[in-house]
């Protein structure tokens, strides 16, 4: 589409440039303003920043200064001295303080909005300002200069055409003030937005109206020149004749450039409305029924410069000069201005599944937001879907605007095959919404592209492409529009890497891009969000400060050990690169938490009773710390196991437990809740806030508790059994894991009257203090040597050679070799070698 810039609009006039370029010279800012006008547009008027939210303008202006420094070192510059000021701009910014650089672009904007919708361009104009008419919102000035009720006055058929039935409600605007004065875009709800689009529609129709009625005038003293042929001061009437034809052609072209401001506006909403849709697909709030606003203006639009082409039409009947190359360039521009206004209008407002698995059912559906109001509901057209690579749809989109040709099909150009493709538009009178629905689509088939280096089928994008046919003020056009980008996979296990593809993608793509291009790094404050908006609409709870830190943390693996903070992640930090001394990425172990969190922890996660997001070291600082001593425990996401949870305690000797990881596999046989009320050690849940006070464990999850039901005798002859979960520690003899095991034997009664249990070798140890069990309830990213080490020496210098259990020990020690006489090396079953007391080897017949 090409609809002119705001800044080549305000630089038409030379008195508005003047004032624009002095009000950016006060911070140096006039180059960069003509440098990237286009990318500074876009980019400003898409943020959405909530009202006196002061932190979220200091992230937003901060995030925009770093782009902006990436934008002017990546622009090329075509000579010595533009590369120059290019560098000296970049100094610049780094020099101003960065939300006093955003603010002061941003309100350049606004005075920019202000002076190309309210300041007349003719020449002939020149310094009279388009009138700005205090009018009743609800009772509008008529073509006649009467007032009138709004939705009759855009029914107001022009001479030489027909009435136009909007339908437009008024009810969308009563609440607008009559001299409302443009509000700083982003600065304000949306809603709040359009009622100021709403309200300029009805004011560019209002100096519309006005022209109109000079029309007439000129087409009554045309009229009566053309029947006095011989009048005395015939000359002088031709004079005035031309003369006023000629103002009228400067108020139909200023008519024209406001149309197109307008235009601008409301085409900046859908994009808005587009880009809140993408961020709906991560999980963002999204209200559809602003779409129901946005139609509103459209139709306005459409009804605005139907009437403005008619006019010029008009105005071309009156044939007062052979050459009217004016009205006839702005009757061409009209037209093409039309039809923008109409493709644009065509979108996707249900998006389909993002990740799309072949041989599976979908839906999706297209809008378009002027089907009925120009008719086309009664020859309603059919929409055809496609699907197309990203290369596809770069190639398609490069190609321009909406082809006029209509005639052959687009299924050639599939890069799949897809089922039920085709759906016909239907109008719904009760709420005027003309949309097609595709209620049983089905990926059958895909052809993939040819991969680049160590890409793979999950970073590989498509899109389906919809398109229809229609007659649109007797010419046929050709609509299209290309959905949200879909990962295409065939089996489950590559749902993973393909949504953190389509998470990207839809968190950081540009207002306005190049299919599907998107930035290959971003800033912690920009990730932090898009995480936290994904985990906390998959599992109802947000993320807290704490538990940001600790994803910040986990991505920036060893390069904060030196202190250093970078504030940017790129793309394969995010999902590409393992994390240190594992075989998963951040997104992998990130996404498997979210899916265990949504499938088996939801209701604990939502009651603020699973800690989750902490490492190890902190989480045993924190209940040493903790004043409700033996018994207080804290559940925490494993961090060596994909979707796991793990239970830390504080055991009987005061020190910290951690149990061994339990996964979706396990509460499926048993949930978490069922699994803490089995463990009588667990007395005191550790508070996840700072601001919450300790609770005992069955206050904070007897609501989570499943009733078990009283064994009753079975008639059958078999013994009913029910699936319990413990943790040995002093004096217990019970198995303890919450996947079955076969332990080993247990020692002689007589040379072990009490032991410990170790979950991982099944090991019945007499004496050796609980803390020594800590080992073997850890992963091996857990173990700790130190603690091992004292608890086997504990043991050793307590009992004789030939007692058992040492025996029973060394099936599971294997020496390496002493260090000075003193020292020998073992390794566990897991193959982690430790330090032991050569005292013990001493004891061990090995």
């Amino acid at each position: 589409m090409s609809s002119m810039s705001l800044w080549k609009r305000i630089s038409s006039h030379a008195d508005c440039e003047q004032r624009m370029a002095a009000y950016y010279n006060k911070k140096g800012l006039y180059d960069l303003r003509l440098c990237l006008a286009p990318w500074i547009e876009d980019r400003i008027m898409s943020e959405q920043i909530t009202p006196n939210s002061t932190d979220q303008l200091e992230q937003v202006a901060r995030r925009f200064n770093e782009d902006l420094q990436q934008k002017l070192l990546s622009t090329r510059a075509s000579d010595q001295a533009l590369k120059y000021r290019l560098v000296e701009l970049c100094a610049l910014i780094q020099r101003t303080p960065a939300l006093e650089l955003y603010t002061h672009l941003r309100s350049g904007l606004q005075k920019e909005l202000q002076l190309a919708t309210e300041k007349s361009v003719a020449v002939a104009a020149a310094g009279q300002s388009m009138p700005q008419n205090h009018y009743n919102m609800n009772n509008p000035v008529g073509m006649n200069g009467s007032y009138m009720d709004t939705g009759d006055m855009f029914g107001v058929p022009v001479p030489g055409t027909s009435p136009v039935n909007v339908g437009m409600s008024t009810n969308v605007m009563h609440n607008a003030p009559g001299n409302a004065t443009p509000a700083l875009m982003g600065m304000v709800p949306a809603k709040v937005e359009l009622y100021d689009v709403h309200h300029r529609i009805v004011q560019g129709f209002n100096d519309f109206s006005a022209c109109s009625e000079q029309l007439q005038g000129l087409k009554r003293s045309f009229t009566y020149i053309y029947n006095a042929n011989n009048a005395p001061d015939a000359e002088a009437m031709y004079k005035r004749l031309i003369e006023e034809k000629a103002n009228v052609v400067l108020r139909l072209r200023r008519s024209y450039l406001y149309y197109e401001g307008l235009h601008d506006l409301v085409l900046m909403e859908l994009k808005n409305w587009r880009r809140q849709q993408a961020l709906a697909g991560n999980g963002a709030q999204f209200s559809e029924n602003m779409l129901d606003d946005i139609q509103r203006c459209f139709e306005m639009l459409e009804t605005f410069v139907t009437h403005l082409l008619a006019a010029v039409l008009e105005a071309l009947s009156l044939q007062i000069m052979k050459d009217d190359s004016d009205l006839t360039g702005l009757r061409e521009q009209i037209q093409i201005s039309q039809k923008n206004l109409v493709c644009s209008a065509f979108i996707v407002d249900k998006q389909p599944p993002q990740v799309m698995k072949t041989n599976t059912r979908f839906a999706a559906s297209v809008r378009w937001l002027l089907g009925s109001q120009l008719g086309i509901h009664i020859n309603a057209p059919t929409v055809e879907c496609i699907i197309m690579s990203e290369l596809q749809s770069q190639r398609f989109v490069s190609r321009g605007t909406h082809a006029d040709v209509t005639t052959g099909s687009l299924a050639g150009q599939s890069s799949g095959e897809i089922q039920n493709c085709s759906s016909t538009m239907e109008y719904q009178q009760s709420n005027q919404v003309f949309s097609a629905s595709f209620r049983n689509m089905q990926l059958k088939k895909i052809k993939r592209a040819e991969k680049k280096g160590t890409e793979s089928v999950m970073d590989e994008k498509f899109a389906l492409l919809f398109y229809a046919t229609a007659t649109v003020n007797n010419y046929q056009i050709r609509v299209w529009t290309l959905s949200l980008p879909v990962v295409v996979i065939v089996h489950g296990n590559q749902e993973p890497q393909s949504w953190a593809t389509i998470t990207w993608d839809n968190a950081f793509a540009d207002i306005v891009r190049d299919p599907f291009v998107v930035t290959d790094r971003v800033t912690w404050c920009q990730l932090s969000v898009a995480l936290n908006t994904k985990f906390g609409s998959c599992t109802q709870r947000a993320l807290t400060a704490e538990n940001l830190e600790f994803l910040y943390e986990k991505l920036q693996r060893d390069s904060s050990i030196a202190g250093e903070r970078n504030e940017y992640i790129s793309w394969n930090q995010f999902c590409k690169e393992p994390l240190p001394e594992r075989t998963f990425t951040f997104w992998e172990w990130f996404f498997a938490i979210m899916k265990l969190t949504k499938d088996h922890l939801l209701s604990m996660w939502k009651a603020g009773r699973i800690t989750g997001f902490i490492n190890k070291v902190k989480a045993q600082d924190d209940l040493m710390r903790a004043t409700t001593g033996i018994g207080t425990f804290l559940l925490r996401f494993s961090d060596s196991e994909l979707g796991g949870v793990t239970i830390a305690y504080v055991n009987e000797s005061g020190l910290v437990t951690m149990l061994s990881p339990w996964t979706a596999r396990d509460f499926q046989i048993l949930n978490l809740a069922d699994r803490i009320r089995d463990l009588e050690m667990l007395r005191c849940l550790h508070p996840t806030d700072v601001n919450v006070q300790p609770l005992d464990r069955d206050l904070a999850f007897g609501d989570f508790y499943t009733q078990r039901p009283e064994p009753t005798p079975r008639g059958d002859g078999y013994v009913p059994s029910t699936i319990r979960v413990q943790v040995r520690t002093s004096g217990d003899t019970c198995s303890i894991s919450g996947t079955p095991h076969h332990p080993m034997q247990s020692p002689p009664q007589d040379s072990m009257s009490m032991g410990n249990y170790s979950p991982r070798s099944g090991i019945m140890v007499d004496n050796v203090p609980s803390v020594a069990t800590t080992f073997y309830n850890m992963d091996d990213s857990d173990s700790d040597d130190s603690i091992v080490a004292r608890a086997l020496e504990s043991y050793v210098n307590s009992t004789t050679p030939d007692d058992p259990v040492v025996a029973q020990i060394s099936d599971i020690v294997k020496y390496n070799g002493y260090d000075n006489g003193q020292t020998a090396t073992w390794t566990t079953p897991n193959r982690q070698n430790y330090s032991v007391p050569s005292s013990f080897n001493q004891m061990v017949p090995y």
